[in-house]
């Protein structure tokens, strides 16, 4: 369960990485203060969203688990 929460931690920093700035801050140092032409979200975001949404919930769910055992 330990090793499920290294995956999860490094994959998850991985997807929030990989989202677009929304201006301003440390994302326009690395790149993300570029704009596309296209208005609105991308299927690819939308995508990759939700992607993180669930990678998020399961690595919520093992910190808990993993309380749980250690408890």
């Amino acid at each position: 369960m330990q090793v499920a929460l290294i995956l999860f931690s490094f994959l998850l920093g991985l997807l929030v990485l990989m989202h677009k700035g929304k201006g301003g801050g440390l994302s326009d140092m690395f790149g993300g203060g570029m704009q596309s032409s296209v208005g609105g979200s991308s299927v690819a975001e939308r995508n990759l969203d939700r992607m993180t949404i669930v990678v998020a919930l399961i690595w919520f769910g093992t910190v808990v688990g993993l309380g749980l055992l250690m408890k």
